[in-house]
């Protein structure tokens, strides 16, 4: 009769009590196998960084005026002449800004922190797995994680996703702790002030966790239930202070004397958190933002041509998993570790997919990034438990299934760069096939037969992702929107771009526009104004003073009013203004929604200014008599 599916089925793969697991230390092997992991990802994220120089240089301009200005920094201020913050809360900024401020402005000092981030999110992830199901599942969950193809990408990339999947990390270890008996109650509230950390730095997208932290901590806590109800409640109230300290702050600050902030129509960060990088992007409807983007919507998003490389290359695998590991576990005491662990890892993994594959506005590739850790943890504590119970015949055609589903998605991924490394698909293809076909006998092989077959499945695999992650690394990336793999050229699948796929890059100003918007720099408060922020990081990190982002990243921001922008020209404080190009396919400063003050303060430049031309740019001296014919 067919072994009833139960944990743990064998003794010979690391399982054992769970009490005993989380109390002990880490054995020697334990701790070479934690330490190779580690380095690995530590070469992977930091090797011959500099590559990607600026990176996003919307964000390193606002890095590079946070460490000049001590204002700049607190708001996020596109320029330290802080007209304009950009459109985030800028707890990711202050992490480059101590950066910056401790070992100078370069691009090793801005992109470094993002990958120490990643370095510790495996860490963490590690730490939380073995605690749900061992060292085995933790060592797996930490390699697919740090070897997704998207993880790779950001973890050297300087955009905000690396400090908000850090701290969501830390919030998932933290509730792990927390369902743990004898746990200190303050590990629940350590969760709270973890997601709340996360909101700082990309705002709503953080609570996309809530679903799965709260679940996981009302079924599997070992406390009463009047306990976890008051213990929940404490962690929200951690969370509101921990994130809603920093709007209260910009709130109550007088808007004279602090920049506006950048993606709002009314100079405030609540419309923000809840509008532009809230409720906006799931509906479409954000003032000052793109307009709807549903084209691709639906289940097949996260799998698709723009999609599909980023992350998808496990997902299936973690659903098949997610769902075996609750049948293994479904006779499991209520305060089981592991079933804590799939509560927490899949319940993220499935309200972070669902969100991104039915969100009607502003959703980025990269931003898939959130989904990798789930991805990680789910698959490490799922597949343990299935191999647990290697001698059940439903546990092996799970893990073949898997193994078979996994090859099969990666063959069709790889075949959308068929002319990188062609042979990459069929090789995994048939080293899938062979351990999937092995898999379906494991349980009746030799124990050191069967771990090889078990580490022929994790190498077919990981070998497609692993591959891509890797060239993802060589590519330099840069601009708004990067995009993984090899590199590509301007408009293939993925976004426009150069190398490695860059949306909106900055603009490299000539060494004779450089030269002329220097000269007597510190004399005005901006060395020049254009429209967008991404046009003006270009100058401003060339020149090394600040440059007024007029209308904030897209333009469509009411900041500055074109009465304001001509008081600042009449007081003397805008030298040069300087003709942007387009952005987002239409003229700058008139996007599909938000304010045109843009447009029109180019009109009046334009109609009261003589035009100059350096270096192919065209610009106006401010400081010029005006025509006012």
């Amino acid at each position: 009769m067919t072994a009833v599916l139960t944990r743990p089925a064998h003794a010979d793969d690391g399982a054992t009590d769970p009490d005993d697991l989380r109390r002990q230390r880490l054995t020697l092997g334990e701790r070479v196998s934690l330490g190779v992991l580690l380095v690995t990802t530590a070469l992977l994220y930091l090797w011959n960084l500099s590559i990607n120089e600026w990176a996003n240089g919307f964000y390193s301009a606002a890095v590079q005026a946070g460490a000049d200005d001590w204002t700049a920094m607190l708001f996020g201020s596109s320029d330290a002449g802080n007209a304009i913050t950009v459109d985030k809360t800028p707890a990711a900024l202050w992490v480059m800004d101590v950066s910056v401020r401790l070992f100078g402005l370069n691009s090793w000092s801005v992109l470094v922190p993002q990958a120490l981030e990643g370095v510790a999110a495996v860490a963490l992830l590690y730490a939380a797995v073995r605690r749900a199901a061992g060292p085995s599942a933790a060592l797996l969950a930490g390699a697919v994680f740090a070897l997704t193809p998207v993880a790779a990408l950001m973890f050297r990339f300087n955009n905000p996703d690396s400090l908000l999947v850090l701290a969501l990390v830390a919030g998932a270890y933290c509730v792990q702790r927390a369902c743990e008996r004898d746990a200190n109650r303050w590990w629940l509230t350590g969760a709270g002030a973890a997601v709340g950390v996360a909101f700082l730095a990309k705002m709503m997208q953080a609570f996309l966790v809530l679903p799965a932290f709260g679940v996981a901590y009302l079924i599997a806590a070992a406390v009463p239930l009047r306990t976890r109800l008051v213990r929940l409640a404490a962690a929200v109230a951690a969370m509101v202070v921990s994130g809603g300290w920093y709007l209260l702050l910009v709130e109550l600050w007088p808007a004279s004397s602090r920049p506006y902030i950048g993606g709002s129509q009314d100079d405030s960060i609540v419309e923000l958190a809840l509008g532009y990088n809230g409720i906006g992007r799931l509906t479409g409807e954000e003032t000052g933002g793109l307009g709807n983007m549903n084209f691709d919507v639906g289940w097949g998003r996260l799998f698709g041509v723009s999609m599909g490389t980023y992350s998808a290359w496990l997902i299936p695998a973690a659903v098949i998993f997610l769902a075996a590991g609750v049948i293994v576990t479904r006779r499991a005491p209520r305060t089981d570790p592991a079933r804590a662990g799939l509560i927490i890892w899949g319940g993220w993994l499935v309200v972070t997919a669902v969100v991104f594959s039915y969100a009607n506005g502003i959703l980025h590739q990269y931003y898939t990034v959130a989904l990798a850790p789930a991805i990680g943890g789910t698959i490490g504590i799922g597949a343990v438990l299935l191999w647990r119970n290697r001698s059940d015949v439903r546990a092996v055609i799970a893990m073949s299934g898997t193994v078979l589903v996994t090859v099969v998605l990666a063959a069709v991924l790889l075949a959308r760069r068929h002319d990188w490394l062609p042979w990459l698909g069929t090789a995994v293809a048939v080293a899938g096939v062979g351990a999937a076909v092995l898999l379906l006998v494991v349980g009746r092989l030799p124990r050191r037969v069967a771990t090889g077959v078990a580490g022929l499945a994790i190498l077919a695999c990981l070998a497609a992702p692993t591959a891509y992650s890797l060239a993802t690394v060589a590519t330099p990336h840069s601009g708004a929107i990067p995009s993984v793999g090899p590199a590509r050229g301007h408009g293939s699948f993925g976004g426009p771009g150069g190398p490695g796929g860059g949306f909106l890059d900055i603009p490299e100003p000539g060494p004779g526009l450089t030269e002329m918007l220097s000269d007597g720099a510190d004399r005005f408060q901006w060395t020049a104004a254009v429209v967008g922020s991404s046009n003006a990081a270009g100058y401003q990190l060339a020149v090394g003073a600040p440059v007024m982002a007029v209308g904030g990243f897209n333009g469509t921001d009411p900041a500055p009013t074109l009465a304001e922008f001509q008081r600042d020209v009449a007081d003397g404080r805008i030298h040069y203004f300087i003709r942007a190009h387009s952005m987002f396919g239409m003229p700058v400063g008139r996007g599909t929604t938000g304010s045109r003050e843009a447009a029109d303060i180019g009109e009046w430049v334009e109609a009261h200014y003589a035009p100059k031309t350096v270096d192919g740019v065209v610009l106006y001296d401010l400081t010029e008599v005006p025509n006012h014919s």
